[in-house]
């Protein structure tokens, strides 16, 4: 069923089991103010249950469109990332460590959307911009480029980043 990201874990033989899910538009509009609006992904769980706890990896990849950092129009990203989350049970819910998630003994399932949603935001580069063409030429918004030289041409300066920059070269 589209939009539903539970694994089971009662049930399951000890062993693999293999879950698909695809990502697109409306996992990520689930997500208030999110700066992906699209994509189109797909995540691979394998889980892995033994008698003690649930090993999953988790894999991603597809593209997403976000917004340029450098022009602000929309350009789509390619990703991809392998996680791994491992689950134990205990008497209450604990996210402590970012690698393991212990749960309820009485759980059956798992919700695993806030996980691919981190998993997806922590694979994005950390400078978001259009990629260059053949000749290495930028394909952000010609408009914008041209704005932000002009900008930069006028040379206009702030004077309070003037007096933070002498405390910077005092140092």
């Amino acid at each position: 069923m589209a939009g539903v990201y539970i694994i089971p874990l009662t049930g399951l033989k000890e062993g693999r089991h293999t879950y698909n899910f695809e990502i697109g538009k409306s996992f990520f509009a689930q997500f208030e103010g999110s700066e992906i609006t699209e994509g189109d992904l797909m995540a691979t769980v394998e889980l892995d249950k033994r008698a003690s706890h649930f090993d999953l990896r988790i894999k991603i990849s597809g593209h997403v469109d976000i917004p340029c950092d450098r022009c602000l129009e929309l350009y789509s990203q390619t990703v991809g990332s392998e996680n791994r989350l491992l689950i134990k049970t205990g008497s209450k819910w604990e996210e402590d460590d970012p690698d393991m998630l212990t749960i309820p003994v009485d759980e059956h399932e798992l919700d695993i959307k806030q996980y691919l949603y981190e998993f997806i935001c922590l694979s994005l580069p950390l400078q978001k911009v259009h990629p260059a063409d053949a000749n290495g030429k930028s394909t952000c918004n010609p408009e914008m480029l041209e704005k932000l030289k002009a900008h930069e041409a006028k040379g206009e300066s702030d004077p309070r980043w003037d007096e933070l920059k002498k405390l910077m070269n005092n140092n």
